[in-house]
């Protein structure tokens, strides 16, 4: 029986992180981790193959459509799908390895095998019983799925399954308009396959900023995805072709049928908890089968906190992150923090959305007086120069003090432009300080100040 300061339980975004702080502060640190390699999902079958394979196919399309634009007269491109998911591989095998060289070089212990908790202070694997002075379930979350509808990773696939493909498909129907059906659904669309995407409600991209989800919806229209909007599938049924998803509209009860090579479910994720003894220890949940923390993420028993995907809050990789390295504070004795308010958010296709803060629908839902400045791609010469002029960025502040309350962005490189709000947000700036902020030129950045210029006198190239 080894005996620990902190026991981490899943090796994922949150809890690497979470273990590397921690071991950082001089804790005694080990991760349990069942997975063959670490990283959880994201770096294994989630956010870093997803970006592997919409960086491939965004080339693609760069050579199919644009390179004889610029004057780079090439011939017509071949995919090589066995070798596009070789890339794949290699770019997961990289961030893997690289988190074992990061635990080697902070002496934590990689406990190999998948864990449960049998007593406060206890975790056991293998055989074997090791003690902690603190435990942090970082087990993630997995795919759901809806009422009817069999997974079986191969014709009816989780995100997992729309990674490896055997074969690029000619059709497929997305079940969900959501980050993750979005992302998966641009990849295929710009392969060749025909892509349908089903959604539940009557806008793509549920709780972003109405504006930009009429304006990203457009645009993946443009490339050529197909959008069934407020329809409830009922079921998918596997065929000889593929499989059939049958759908009825919420407005005129009316059912409709869809024919498909592959059908992707995404349709959101749920915590992942199996197997960890969580109802014997009398942990509390919460009604959507979250685990319960307080503040400090500590659960209802002494000594055992949970982080990321399985307590509340968006399930992101960065707000795991961040929560990993607040709870590694407050055990060593530090005063760990996550500013809930400021978590960007963001989708990979091509143009990029992203956004931060609060959206114009709930700042108008509070009645929160607040300004607008919005400023379009078209504006911006360098946008223009790589033919991705049509998106904006619109920035919102307090119509009194112009604190900037929140950003939304549409277009190139939105998800790294979002970080200077972000920024400017946890600094409490106004839109003003913003705009004030020298900015090189020609960068897309410049739309960003362009938009905080509107929420004074005005844009200088609108």
């Amino acid at each position: 029986m080894a005996t620990y300061d902190l026991l981490v339980i899943g090796a994922g975004p949150g809890g690497y992180v979470c273990a590397i702080r921690a071991a950082q502060l001089g804790l005694k640190v080990a991760v349990a981790e069942g997975r063959a390699t670490l990283g959880g999902t994201c770096l294994n079958v989630g956010c870093i193959p997803s970006k592997a394979l919409l960086h491939a196919t965004h080339e693609l399309h760069e050579a199919n459509h644009n390179f004889g634009r610029m004057g780079l007269v090439v011939p017509q491109p071949q995919v090589d799908w066995a070798r596009m998911l070789a890339y794949k591989d290699e770019v997961i095998g990289q961030n893997t390895t690289g988190i074992e060289f990061l635990f080697k070089k902070n002496k934590i212990d990689w406990l190999k095998g998948y864990a449960s908790i049998p007593a406060p202070g206890q975790v056991a694997l293998n055989g074997e019983t090791h003690e902690a002075r603190a435990i942090v379930i970082a087990s993630g979350s997995q795919a759901s799925t809806l009422p009817g509808v069999t997974v079986d990773e191969e014709v009816v696939v989780t995100s997992t399954g729309a990674l490896s493909l055997k074969a690029i498909p000619q059709s497929m129907v997305v079940i969900g308009a959501g980050v993750i059906g979005l992302e998966m659904g641009s990849v295929y669309s710009r392969l060749g396959t025909e892509v349908t995407v089903v959604e539940y409600l009557d806008q793509i991209t549920p709780g972003m900023d109405a504006e930009v989800c009429k304006q990203f919806q457009r645009l993946l229209q443009k490339q050529g995805l197909t959008f069934v909007l407020g329809t409830a599938v009922q079921g998918v049924e596997r065929t000889a072709a593929g499989a059939v998803v049958t759908h009825k509209s919420r407005k005129t009860g009316k059912e409709d049928r869809l024919e498909a090579e592959v059908v992707l479910v995404a349709t959101g994720r749920k915590p992942f908890v199996d197997g960890l003894g969580l109802d014997a220890l009398g942990v509390q949940m919460t009604p959507r089968g979250q685990i319960a923390t307080d503040a400090g993420f500590a659960t209802s028993v002494p000594g055992l906190y949970a982080i990321g995907d399985v307590r509340e809050g968006p399930m992101l990789a960065h707000k795991a992150e961040d929560e990993g390295v607040a709870v590694a504070e407050i055990l060593a004795g530090q005063h760990g923090h996550v500013n809930y308010g400021v978590i960007p958010g963001v989708i990979y296709t091509t143009p990029e959305v992203a956004t931060v803060g609060q959206t114009e629908e709930q700042l108008k839902a509070e009645g929160r007086a607040y300004k607008v400045g919005k400023f379009p791609f078209m504006g911006n010469g360098r946008a223009k120069a790589v033919f991705q002029g049509e998106g904006f960025v619109k920035l919102l502040s307090d119509k009194a003090t112009d604190r900037i309350l929140g950003c939304h962005i549409i277009g190139p490189m939105a998800g790294d432009l979002i970080h200077e709000v972000a920024v400017a947000m946890e600094f409490g700036a106004s839109a003003e300080d913003l705009a004030r902020t020298c900015h090189a030129h020609p960068t897309f950045s410049e739309a960003v100040r362009e938009a905080a210029l509107a929420c004074g006198d005005g844009a200088i190239h609108a």
